[in-house]
């Protein structure tokens, strides 16, 4: 059961290490390599699952908290966020209790070989007590100004570069907290709606001061993300940036199209140069766990995590691993062959109201499963289809091929294999699609389609489309490929 731990316990409760870690100061960190760290860092936003936000601080659970950071090390990240609440902890004097927490928190995670980045200032909005932010931040930091488990620190989470007392503020706090620790690198992050504008805001607002590196925070399309995310690096250069946020909640979405999500993240910021992505968040949270807010009254904020309450891994558990080691992502990510468990498949029905696709048994080229259409129905607007986005980014002057294997049981209209692309601003540039499945009865048959994605592409789809069909068409083997 979670309790409040006493500063004693909370000082001396970490559990033994499980890799090489500094858990004492014995190299003083520059500017310079804490930055580089913060450019690398394969890190991972964390709360417990049963105690979100700023429960994670007043229901301090050292065993739950050092079992959690254990499986983000086991994941392969190399950082944690730890996100502090001026008015959890105490302001404008922080209560011993709390520090002591931080304290043990950084503690931990060096124990499992994981760097600490501080967000300060969240659920905040005291602008005009400049004087007490200073004191407040000073208290927080002035431990850690030379510590090098702790590699930078973003001022506010999600800061909004409209609010002029925000700003206001922020032009002062910027070189406040810079004198108390010269060497932390500095910055804010910026939500998704506000993408490169706020990312230019902020620049413009802080070019006195200026910030040593920028956090962006992607909840938007991952099908068109290496634009968004390039569009948002250029914004900033040639200050460095870093994706401090990235997910996609189960909720609202399958388990496979968060995976495929990810995936699609991971590769777009690789291809932009963005080498640190850290996910949200490290697991779901119980029912309850977040405090009373705006964020406890979306339920989808309980479903973001790459673990389910119970522990178990989602398939994007898999996904962030390859992206932080390295590796290759996991095989058979897009479900090409239809043989992923129940919600846990990528692909969605396009105007299913003219025609579900339909996941069956009843004929199958290789493995157990197929998807079928059946009595479809057609309008100026498309067909019914199932569509997925490809891993990789698309980028104009690509060669894309797709193919798929196709039957028909007294098929009539249209059955085929289609390319789709669109815009950074999710506007049809064309597409492109294969021969026809031949009307009536037939066995399996390959269809195939290629075509060059065109200027201001930002986003592909893969579509298995039939219209006008009367009988049934079933579709397997998906293969996909690009040059």
């Amino acid at each position: 059961m979670l309790g409040l731990t006493s500063p004693a316990v909370a000082a001396g409760a970490a559990k033994a290490p499980v890799k090489t870690a500094t858990t004492s100061v014995t190299t003083a960190p520059t500017l310079a390599s804490r930055l580089a760290a913060v450019q690398t860092a394969k890190q991972i936003n964390y709360y417990p699952s049963t105690a979100g936000w700023s429960r994670m601080w007043s229901n301090f659970d050292t065993a739950k908290i050092d079992a959690d950071l254990a499986k983000a090390d086991a994941l392969g990240a190399t950082s944690v966020r730890a996100i502090i609440f001026p008015h959890t902890f105490g302001y404008p004097t922080p209560k011993a209790e709390y520090t002591a927490r931080l304290a043990n928190f950084v503690t931990m995670a060096a124990a499992r070989g994981l760097s600490v980045k501080f967000t300060l200032f969240d659920w905040w909005g005291g602008y005009t007590d400049v004087t007490g932010s200073t004191a407040w931040a000073t208290a927080i930091l002035k431990p850690y100004r030379n510590d090098p488990r702790v590699i930078s620190v973003e001022l506010q989470n999600e800061f909004n570069p409209t609010n002029t007392a925000a700003v206001a503020w922020a032009q002062k706090i910027v070189p406040a907290v810079r004198a108390v620790a010269p060497t932390m690198p500095l910055t804010f992050s910026v939500d998704g709606q506000s993408g490169a504008a706020g990312m230019a805001q902020i620049k413009t607002a802080l070019a006195a001061t200026p910030l040593n590196y920028y956090d962006f925070h992607f909840y938007g399309n991952s099908e068109r993300a290496l634009s968004v995310i390039g569009k948002a690096k250029a914004t900033v250069a040639p200050s460095p940036m870093v994706i401090g946020e990235v997910g996609l909640s189960t909720l609202q979405y399958t388990e496979g199209e968060q995976a495929a999500f990810l995936a699609r993240v991971f590769r777009a910021a690789e291809v932009a140069g963005v080498r640190s992505v850290s996910p949200w968040t490290l697991t779901d949270f119980a029912s309850g766990s977040i405090p009373e807010s705006n964020v406890a009254k979306l339920p989808a904020q309980y479903y973001y995590g790459l673990y389910r309450t119970n522990g178990s891994a989602k398939p994007a558990a898999a996904v962030v691993k390859a992206g932080f080691t390295g590796t290759a992502m996991p095989a058979n990510l897009l479900d090409n062959s239809f043989e992923a468990a129940a919600g846990q498949t990528p692909w969605r029905a396009f105007m299913p109201e003219l025609g579900l696709a339909v996941k069956t048994q009843s004929a199958v080229r290789t493995g157990k499963w197929s998807v079928s259409l059946t009595n479809t129905g057609k309008t100026s607007a498309g067909s019914p289809s199932y569509r997925v986005a490809p891993i990789a980014p698309v980028q104009p002057g690509q060669t894309w091929r797709g193919e798929v294997w196709a039957r028909g049981n007294a098929a009539t209209g249209a059955s085929q294999i289609a390319l789709s692309w669109f815009d950074a601003n999710d506007k049809w540039l064309g597409g492109v699609s294969s021969a026809a499945l031949p009307a009536g009865t037939t066995n399996w048959t390959r269809l195939v389609v290629t075509g060059v994605a065109p200027a201001n592409s930002a986003s592909i789809q893969i579509h298995l489309k039939s219209g006008d069909n009367k009988g049934t068409v079933w579709f397997d083997d998906v293969a996909m490929s690009v040059s």
